[in-house]
Order: C-alpha cells, then structure tokens, then sequence
C-alpha cells in the first residue's frame, strides 16, 4: 500500500467518509481562495484600497497554499487507517 494510492479512499465506509470530509474541506479552501482573490481585484481598482486588496491576496495565496497540505493530510491519515502489519511487510518487500 503506498501512501497516495487512490484505491484507500474506497477501501471501508470509514475511509470513504474521512475522503468525502476531507474533500470537502478541500473544496471549501478552494472557494475562499477564489473569494479573496476576485474581491482582492475588485478593490484594486479603487486606489485607496490598494492595501485592503493586498491582504486579500496575501489570503488567497495563503489558501492556495494550504491545499497541498490538505492533500497530503489526507493521504497519511487514510494511511495511518491501514492494516499495521500489512503496511510493515510492504515497507520489507518494496
């Protein structure tokens, strides 16, 4: 079993409810990335905003950021989920 193996997220109704979770947690950056970003641009266009725009992209960068880390999360949890001495004897052979 590897660590981003694709097929965990299937493997029991835990993993699949940790997966929808986390996916959606994902999706929820996502959107805020996307929020801070289009209402950081919209007040750059007015010059006495221009530092408020800023933080907003500082925020949206940030949350883009983010988004790997959730990934990886993810993954080492569904991993963590595993069968012990199954991951050991893969960890010996690979």
């Amino acid at each position: 079993m590897a660590l981003f193996d694709r097929d965990r997220r299937e493997e029991n109704p835990r993993t699949r409810r940790l997966y929808a979770a986390w996916e959606l947690v994902y999706t929820l950056v996502d959107f805020g990335a996307a929020a801070a970003f289009l209402i950081g641009s919209v007040l750059f266009l007015y010059e006495s905003l221009q530092t408020c725009a800023t933080w907003f992209f500082i925020v949206g960068s940030a949350l883009f950021a983010f988004k790997p880390t959730i990934r990886t999360w993810r993954d080492i949890k569904l991993a963590s989920m595993g069968d012990v001495e199954e991951l050991e004897k893969e960890e010996r052979m690979g």
